[in-house]
């Protein structure tokens, strides 16, 4: 069996690579609180846990589905050498190749996160519209885009604080998200996780070091933010290539509402006296999607319909604020606004918004395309 020894813990407990799966072996009594199907909530009496990939073949003749996922679990850590009555574990898409480790101390107190992340195809807001309504066992699925997490803390802590923990770890895992602009596949608002993500919580029981606070406040709260942010981060980027770099892009940041190179070359091949053919259209808007001077009033004018979609601002001051924005863009390409895009009095402004403000981008950058075609023909 392929087995790699990535990490020994203070506690001697070992971090192992086998099988396309993530195993922390324990070698005393620790506490659990996690997600798991399998001997998941609090436990006191399990000897390992472990993280899965779903594709990695270890010959399991059961495919997963509702009716079997707890059987699923039981074979996966059979096959991986674990012993299913005191084994939890995770699955996902991700491959465990692509995962992060990242670990940080303070005196005698240590954190340890291990990730693997993707948000491409699963990303969502909480309260984004659900993907089906559970009835008697349905449905379990799992797409990709799991953020699965593996927090060890070398620490000894009541069950409480270890809840605690688990919603500080959550939101760290978002924070990332956030950070990153990473946005719902399942509506415009940015991500706070995917639908699938599942979390294991690891305490020391025979550490001498018993803490009773794992909030913000605390310096155990402030570490898990540190770990699992990094974490997270870089098994994104390791998995999907996502990165503060690759997200510089007005593609990236207006993927959530809507625009994509596709929509934009039906709507551009639409317009009268289009001066490129596809080739050109797709090399003008490649320069423009990382140029600086439009991702970064764009950013603002995405941030706009953020505030506005959240409450923060009415659609009237968003749409003056778009306004100048625009006009901004435009100016700096050599181009002159068209007075039409702004009219905030407009019938479609008042009835939808954020389609209105939306479509005036759409035409803008429209129109910086046309106008690149015609200098270069």
């Amino acid at each position: 069996m392929n087995d790699l020894l990535l990490y020994t813990l203070e506690t001697f407990d070992e971090i192992h690579r086998r099988q396309n799966s993530i195993i922390i072996t324990f070698k005393g009594s620790r506490k659990v609180l996690s997600t798991s199907h399998l001997n998941g909530g609090y436990r006191e009496d399990l000897t390992a846990v472990f993280n899965h990939n779903i594709n990695s073949g270890l010959g399991l003749k059961t495919d997963i589905h509702p009716g079997n996922y707890r059987e699923h679990m039981s074979l996966v850590a059979t096959e991986l050498g674990l012993k299913p009555q005191s084994s939890a574990g995770l699955l996902t898409a991700a491959s465990m190749e692509n995962a992060a480790l990242k670990t940080d101390s303070y005196e005698d107190l240590s954190v340890t996160a291990i990730v693997t992340a993707g948000i491409d195809y699963n990303g969502g807001r909480v309260g984004d519209p659900a993907s089906f309504h559970e009835r008697r066992g349905e449905v379990i699925s799992l797409p990709p885009g799991t953020i699965n997490i593996l927090l060890y803390i070398n620490a000894d802590m009541p069950e409480e604080t270890l809840v605690r923990a688990m919603v500080t770890c959550t939101e760290a895992k978002t924070a990332a998200l956030q950070e990153l602009m990473a946005g719902s596949c399942y509506s415009n608002g940015l991500a706070t996780g995917s639908g699938t993500d599942g979390t294991i919580i690891i305490a020391n029981s025979g550490s001498s070091v018993k803490l009773f606070y794992a909030g913000k406040h605390s310096k155990l709260g402030e570490l898990i933010g540190l770990t699992v942010k990094a974490a997270v981060k870089e098994a994104l980027y390791l998995e999907t290539g996502m990165s503060p770099q690759t997200q510089f892009s007005i593609l990236k940041r207006f993927k959530r509402f809507g625009l994509d190179a596709e929509s934009l070359w039906k709507r551009y091949s639409n317009k009268q006296l289009a001066p490129l053919e596809y080739t050109g259209f797709e090399y003008d808007l490649a320069c423009l999607d990382r140029d600086e001077n439009l991702v970064v009033p764009s950013t603002l004018y995405i941030h706009l319909l953020d505030q506005m979609n959240w409450g923060l601002i009415s659609p009237p001051q968003a749409a003056r604020a778009g306004k100048e924005i625009l006009a901004r863009i435009m100016d700096y390409f050599g181009l002159s606004p068209k007075t039409d895009y702004f009219d905030g009095e407009n019938p479609d402004c008042q009835h939808d918004p954020m389609a209105w403000m939306i479509e005036n981008y759409v035409r803008m950058l429209l129109d910086l395309i046309a106008y690149r075609g015609n200098k270069i023909k």
